[in-house]
């Protein structure tokens, strides 16, 4: 089945994301639940930038369910809190981009989390590959701040 052709939050056989959440690609997580998971950025635009996502594949806003979405924002100020307790950001970005001309690089919905430390510091172009020995450090101090 295409994913043209694809139920509504069924998972999409190519999707990164999709493999990730079911657990076919490695990520370094920091949260998980029966709906949401949280994992770090491998191109991260700052340090301690990660990602939240649906466990089921919705392409965008526009197909994810208002009842998923309203639990979409509290979670994320929820790990944005950790994650700035626990990496010393006092600022933060939180982007969703929808479609390819919007920046939208995984057709599968997530929340970019950035943490800002200073003016300028968030590039325009993708950030640098991941240092892959830092990751589970940097996922480890925002776990640790989660309430």
């Amino acid at each position: 089945m295409s994913p043209q052709n694809q139920d509504a939050g069924s998972p999409v056989e190519s999707c990164v994301f999709c493999k990730i959440a079911g657990g076919r690609l490695p990520s370094v997580r920091i949260f998980e639940d029966e709906d949401f998971l949280a994992f770090m950025d491998i191109s991260p635009q700052t340090e301690g930038h990660f990602l939240l996502v649906s466990r089921a594949h919705y392409d965008s806003v526009f197909e994810m369910p208002d009842q998923l979405l309203a639990r979409a924002l509290p979670l994320a100020k929820k790990l944005a809190q950790a994650a700035r307790d626990g990496l010393a950001a006092p600022g933060f970005n939180i982007l969703q981009n929808n479609g390819a001309v919007a920046g939208q690089a995984v057709p599968h919905w997530h929340l970019h989390i950035i943490p800002r430390r200073r003016p300028g510091e968030l590039p325009l172009s993708p950030g640098a590959p991941a240092d892959m020995t830092k990751l589970p450090f940097t996922a480890e101090k925002i776990r640790l701040n989660l309430k």
